[in-house]
């Protein structure tokens, strides 16, 4: 067992874990804990996050919701519901997901099982500091169409082409929307208030891609 301590998040990793371990363990910890599983074959490393990783989670979260809004585009978000397939021996919870092109295949649905479910179009990844499994590897197996992942200081789009993720500079969910934009008001999320770099962004959707 590897234990590592920062100040975004607190990363315990346990090795020779089982899937039928890895279910075990999803279930007898429940929906409301605060970590975070990300399962990769043998490996599991259970996240803890902190303010450093929570507070980018919850402004990504609020300009997506602002995008999709003023760009008239229909979305169910999904948080951090745990994805996995057993076929592939992988599962992971990410910071927060979206179904943005299959919104409609799964509204009304109650749970989500992604061996008879289409994956999340999208999922957000913050890693503050390194993660100890390979997450690309788990998204892609997965077949989440597109991720983007974020360390604190640097945004990347990237899309699943052909079982394997290529960094873009557009979003596919949200077209005409850039990376560079996208990190522009992230970067702003620093040092604005929340509502009011709400209204800029709504502003700037609206004279650019809305």
């Amino acid at each position: 067992m590897v234990v590592t301590n920062t100040l975004a998040e607190q990363r315990t990793v346990l090795h020779n874990i089982s899937w039928e371990t890895f279910e075990t363990l999803l279930k007898e910890t429940g929906e409301d804990r605060a970590s975070q599983f990300a399962y990769d074959g043998s490996t599991l490393e259970i996240m803890t996050p902190l303010f450093e990783h929570e507070n980018p989670k919850c402004n990504f979260h609020n300009l997506i919701i602002a995008l999709a809004e003023e760009m008239n585009i229909e979305i169910k978000s999904a948080g951090s519901t745990t994805l996995k397939r057993k076929i592939v021996r992988k599962g992971i919870e990410p910071d927060n997901c979206y179904y943005i092109q299959n919104e409609l295949a799964i509204r009304g649905r109650e749970t989500l099982d992604l061996t008879s479910s289409p994956a999340p179009d999208l999922a957000i990844e913050i890693d503050i500091n390194p993660s100890c499994v390979d997450k690309l590897d788990i998204y892609s197996a997965l077949g989440v169409n597109e991720l983007w992942r974020y360390d604190g200081k640097n945004l990347k789009f990237y899309h699943l082409l052909e079982h394997e993720y290529v960094e873009c500079e557009f979003s596919i969910a949200f077209p005409l929307l850039s990376v560079k934009d996208m990190s522009k008001f992230i970067e702003q999320s620093k040092i604005m208030g929340e509502i009011a770099l709400l209204k800029s962004f709504r502003d700037w959707v609206q004279k650019n891609i809305g």
